[in-house]
């Protein structure tokens, strides 16, 4: 918790989904969250952060329940949650939804809890709690970190890690060039067979795997050079392609959207 505490504390998480290759994720999310928002719905998005999601589907009509772990972000959340927006806020985590009974919401969003989960058990308990709460026939979105994505761009084109050292030291695969995350990474980074593992042992129905992103943060400078026309373009090309199989795994976030079953 200190760890991720810390991290969030010295980040603009508010900000980052506003620059141009943090739209594509936020755009591609909410545009696939909009294909199962039923009038009525009933939301609740777990690890909500700074309540990006949370505040758009609100001003959609909707209603939402937010759990957030850290303070800072739920702080943060509160300021720009304005009294239209039917939100309620909590702090929990989400392995532990006690809060909440069964088969109670339409929609359950873990759009963040995997980012930090390094754990098989772990893990597997975010996936059962979110089914647990969800109605049957009701949709769960699941966000991943992807590793692929991450080693072009920190360590090819940004030069940010040493991949010799962590080759080295075992952090990274030297043939398979696989990722071994650790809680001081403060994110985990996977792949999608690592995704479809975890989902075997779930008894429900994938309907969409999304590369939210793509190699958007890689282009990151082009993409805020565009202009509007140009931009529109690129979304609609990121659309054609973004469930595409031979291209989910050079995204830097992935969206696993799956139904419980009834």
């Amino acid at each position: 918790m200190s760890l991720i505490e810390n991290h969030y504390n010295n980040y603009d998480e508010e900000s980052r989904l506003g620059f141009r290759h943090g739209q594509v994720e936020f755009i591609t999310t909410m545009r696939y969250i909009e294909k199962y928002l039923n009038p009525g719905a009933y939301v609740l998005e777990v690890g909500a952060g700074t309540g990006r999601y949370s505040r758009a589907i609100a001003d959609m009509g909707y209603r939402v329940e937010a759990v957030e772990l850290v303070p800072h972000n739920i702080s943060i959340f509160k300021e720009n949650t304005t009294p239209k927006q039917n939100i309620r806020i909590s702090q929990g985590n989400a392995i532990d939804l006690n809060m909440f009974a069964n088969d109670l919401f339409d929609i359950t969003l873990v759009l963040g809890p995997m980012y930090h989960l390094y754990t098989e058990a772990d893990k597997h308990k975010a996936i059962s709690e979110a089914l647990r709460v969800t109605k049957p026939g009701g949709i769960v979105f699941v966000a991943y970190v992807i590793s692929d994505a991450a080693i072009i761009e920190d360590v090819f084109a940004r030069g940010i890690w040493d991949i010799s050292e962590n080759m080295t030291n075992g952090r990274i695969d030297p043939m398979t060039f696989s990722i071994k995350s650790e809680p001081e990474d403060i994110f985990v980074l996977v792949r999608k067979n690592d995704i479809d593992q975890l989902m075997a042992s779930f008894n429900v129905e994938r309907l969409h795997y999304v590369a939210t992103d793509i190699l958007s943060r890689i282009i990151r400078e082009s993409l805020g050079n565009l202009s509007e026309e140009k931009f529109e373009l690129y979304l609609r090309h990121h659309f054609a392609i973004c469930e595409r199989p031979d291209m989910v795994g050079m995204t830097h976030h992935s969206l696993d959207i799956f139904r419980k079953p009834i």
